[in-house]
């Protein structure tokens, strides 16, 4: 893939992985739309990114609100044209368990990591179809792939990504539109800090793993390669990757395993 002059949107730009993508893909002069809720926080990754590209606009949003997204897709159809690469970044994680998790915290982060995708996917395919042409990129999680201590929801909204976007994919092929389901492991961002606990509230610290992480811009060139590469899926991070695999080849194993770890 080229993405030289590419409409790219990416939503959850305005820190982290997403930030990383919207820098990364400036350099490759692409045409680049930057969605977060906080504006001021997209100014200063828009200023970045306009040292290397000439287009780059800001469209605030809140992945959240889902009846907005409607129109926050018309608009940025409207105002920038159709939109070529989609890049669903923006999430949320959690840190607790299922006995004590208040339902609004699940609905809350499958909103936002799942339902937002579908809803703003939904918007932007038509138009996709209709000129053949187009990409969704996911970022999912390792957790896509397998469940984990005080992950409840946010496992099952990065599963329920697995199943909507591999569908997409092979039923849109023949309309020359492709899915890259990224999955990272621990990247070092401030996801930790905005996990949700059992009563909504955020989490306000750094994990140690995710302390230890790769660095978002790593994992956003690692991303920019594989989709080049064509893959489908891509892994980054560390010795966590393995789970994926122990899963797969050797589930006894694999649950023996998370049971020792103390979950965080």
């Amino acid at each position: 893939m080229n993405f030289q002059n590419k409409t790219i949107w990416i939503t959850g730009a305005s820190s982290g992985i997403g930030e990383s993508l919207a820098i990364e893909l400036a350099k490759e002069k692409c045409k680049l739309i930057l969605s977060a809720r906080r504006k001021d926080e997209l100014e200063r990754v828009q200023r970045i990114c306009l040292q290397y590209t000439s287009s780059c606009s800001i469209y605030p949003l809140d992945l959240s609100d889902i009846d907005s997204l409607d129109e926050a897709a018309d608009k940025v159809s409207s105002f920038y044209g159709p939109v070529q690469i989609m890049i669903h970044n923006g999430g949320i994680s959690q840190r607790s368990a299922v006995a004590e998790t208040d339902f609004s915290v699940d609905k809350r982060i499958m909103d936002v990591n799942f339902f937002s995708y579908v809803k703003l996917t939904k918007k932007i395919l038509p138009t996709m179809i209709k000129n053949k042409e187009g990409h969704f990129i996911v970022i999912s999680s390792v957790s896509g792939k397998f469940g984990f201590p005080l992950r409840s929801a946010y496992a099952a909204s990065k599963h329920a990504l697995h199943g909507f976007f591999d569908t997409l994919r092979f039923e849109e092929h023949i309309n020359n539109i492709g899915v890259t389901l990224v999955c990272p492991g621990r990247i070092k961002t401030n996801i930790s800090f905005h996990a949700l606990e059992k009563d909504g509230k955020p989490h306000g610290k750094m994990d140690a793993g995710q302390e230890q992480g790769i660095a978002s811009d790593i994992c956003a060139k690692k991303i920019i390669s594989g989709v080049k590469n064509g893959k489908k899926e891509i892994y980054i991070g560390g010795k966590e990757i393995l789970m994926v695999y122990f899963k797969r080849f050797f589930p006894s194993f694999f649950n023996w395993l998370v049971l020792k770890v103390k979950p965080v």
